[in-house]
């Protein structure tokens, strides 16, 4: 199983950024994917998952609105649209496998991260 995540850096507050999370090693389809995100001295948070049973599904109240999940099965990858960037969503981002079905601490497969940093 690999994931990789790429497309974050810095961004002023209120622009936008688009995360991907390029999945192999396993049936794509047949698995949730979901997006975290921990912030210096904070624990890892779920923000939001997907997958082809149960569509996309929101964790964080804060996202709502501003966040979008959506996948290409061509391509194995699960998109992170972020909106309206915030200082407070500055965090590295993970995408994992079964994101969404199993409490955080008990999922095995994540990709490296990657740093998203909004600028006030």
């Amino acid at each position: 199983v690999q994931l990789v995540e790429s497309g974050g850096g810095l961004v002023e507050a209120g622009g936008s950024l688009r995360l991907s999370c390029a999945a192999s090693g396993f049936s794509f389809d047949a698995y949730a994917i979901g997006w975290f995100r921990q912030a210096p001295g904070k624990d890892r948070e779920v923000v939001l998952c997907i997958s082809s049973r149960e569509g996309s599904k929101y964790y964080q109240d804060s996202v709502k609105g501003r966040f979008t999940i959506s996948s290409d099965t061509a391509k194995n990858t699960v998109y992170l649209q972020m909106n309206s960037l915030k200082p407070e969503d500055t965090a590295v981002y993970y995408c994992a496998k079964d994101g969404g079905v199993y409490g955080t601490a008990d999922l095995t497969d994540w990709g490296q991260g990657i740093q998203v940093t909004v600028s006030s």
